[in-house]
């Protein structure tokens, strides 16, 4: 399951002078909300955040490449057998066919489920 994490403009921010001048204060910061935005001139330049947030973003992104893996597997797969079909001996004869028919349906299509 991959956690909620605030918005980069909603983090508790911290200079660049902080971190360096008043480190205990930004750990401690950091481990009671998770994470904290540092800027340099008054642009966020980074976010600093614990070991346990850390790994919940480690874990959500390896979820998410290997769901996508996964997805990306049964498309080839899927590919893959329809390609088969149309390398078959008869797959040419099989497509002029449709292409050289009429058109014609053998029955009235369906306008929906109350037609």
């Amino acid at each position: 399951m991959i956690a909620n994490f605030p918005e980069l403009e909603q983090l508790r921010r911290r200079t660049a002078s902080d971190v360096k001048n008043r480190w205990r204060e930004v750990v401690r910061g950091v481990r009671e909300t998770g994470s904290v935005a540092i800027t340099n001139h008054a642009e966020v330049e980074l976010v600093l955040v614990d070991a346990n947030t850390y790994r919940q973003l480690t874990e959500g992104a390896a979820a998410l490449k290997a769901r996508e893996r996964s997805v990306l597997d049964q498309l080839a797969a899927d590919f893959a057998k329809r390609l088969s079909v149309l390398q078959q001996p008869d797959a040419a004869r099989k497509v002029d066919a449709v292409f050289a028919s009429s058109g014609k349906l053998a029955k009235r299509p369906k306008a929906g489920a109350g037609y």
